[in-house]
């Protein structure tokens, strides 16, 4: 296969409503290295399928199925586009970087797995299971980066703009480091790597620029336009971290003012927190009955726990009478939102 056809044997386009053509690379028969679609393909990755973005808001807002799955491939795809648009800026502020196509690789791989320790009903689960242990789903994500994923991570050696330099690889814990908000104890990462951070964590993030304007979409709410190429063209390295110019002041305000209206109309709903507030009443007993402990300690159990298997197992709890048959009836009553509480004062 000569040079010309092998790049587009290497590299898959995936259709997205928002994003339109996604770009994913491929191994091609033969190739011993590891390759995005291997991440992809992974069960950690394919879980996401089946947990939905919007934890219980899909209840309310019936066009709102999309899944974290989705979101990861945006997120990436938008992390990538940070790297291109940064690149030449890095390399004036730290110097030593390494070449373009690793470093987007490695904020695509961030991008994708940032999301990847998440359990069912995502942040409701963190609040009202996960803090038992004092740990959240981003620590789950980073054992998960440092453990299974790690290998397929090492192994990378391209992205879709082209091969690594010679020599180059990502370190998992370059990943680990940048999805999480402050630094890692103990995680030296390099001064690129630190340097940018604020692609996942910051006031307009890859994350946030796909989440907001895809919820909104998916939903059929309209919140006006996210700029996302805006915000990008006017962002830039300095010293102090991430700067935006003045130009990109309102395409800032406009997403500041889009997120906080998703907030208040979707995620915070008035019949979304009905649903989230019956469910907090049973969720942790439920989960106990599921999850044999620490999730950390029992990978493979929390692998296998997601929306729909959590919803099918307390469907089937029905016919066992006792505890399990009341907790399922619970459940039965919040899919059917025979929802115990009601909103009865609102003040703004």
């Amino acid at each position: 296969m000569n040079d010309l056809a092998r790049q587009y044997e290497a590299v898959n386009l995936m259709a997205d409503p928002l994003l339109g053509y996604i770009k994913i690379t491929k191994r091609i028969h033969g190739d011993s290295v590891a390759a995005e679609q291997d991440l992809l393909d992974h069960p950690w990755l394919q879980r996401l399928r089946r947990i939905h973005q919007l934890q219980s808001a899909w209840w309310v807002f019936p066009g709102g199925e999309h899944s974290r799955f989705q979101h990861a491939l945006g997120a990436m795809h938008l992390s990538g586009e940070w790297a291109r648009r940064l690149y030449p800026n890095l390399t004036a502020v730290v110097g030593d970087v390494p070449s373009l196509a690793c470093v987007e690789e490695t904020l695509r791989v961030a991008g994708l797995l940032h999301d990847v320790g998440h359990g069912p009903f995502g942040h409701f689960f963190d609040q009202n299971y996960l803090d038992r242990f004092s740990i959240d789903h981003e620590v789950i994500g980073r054992a998960l980066i440092g453990g299974e994923l790690a290998s397929i991570i090492s192994a990378l050696n391209a992205s879709p703009s082209g091969p690594f330099a010679p020599g180059e690889r990502i370190d998992p814990r370059w990943i680990a480091d940048l999805i999480a908000e402050p630094d890692l104890p103990g995680v030296f990462a390099p001064a690129w790597v630190r340097a940018l951070k604020p692609v996942l964590n910051g006031m307009y993030t890859a994350d946030n620029l796909d989440y907001v304007p895809r919820d909104a979409y998916m939903c059929g709410v309209k919140v006006g336009p996210v700029d996302v190429e805006r915000l990008m063209h006017y962002s830039f390295l300095g010293p102090e971290g991430m700067l935006l110019h003045q130009h990109g002041t309102q395409a800032l305000l406009l997403f500041l003012n889009a997120r906080l209206y998703l907030y208040n109309n979707i995620y915070y709903h008035r019949t979304v927190r009905r649903i989230d507030l019956h469910m907090r009443e049973i969720f942790r007993e439920t989960i106990d009955r599921i999850l044999p402990g620490n999730p950390l300690d029992h990978l493979d159990h929390y692998r296998e726990l997601t929306d729909w298997s959590l919803i099918d197992t307390v469907d089937r709890w029905r016919h066992e009478g006792g505890r399990a048959a009341e907790l399922s009836h619970e459940w039965g009553r919040i899919v059917r939102r025979e929802l115990k509480w009601r909103l009865i004062f609102e003040d703004y």
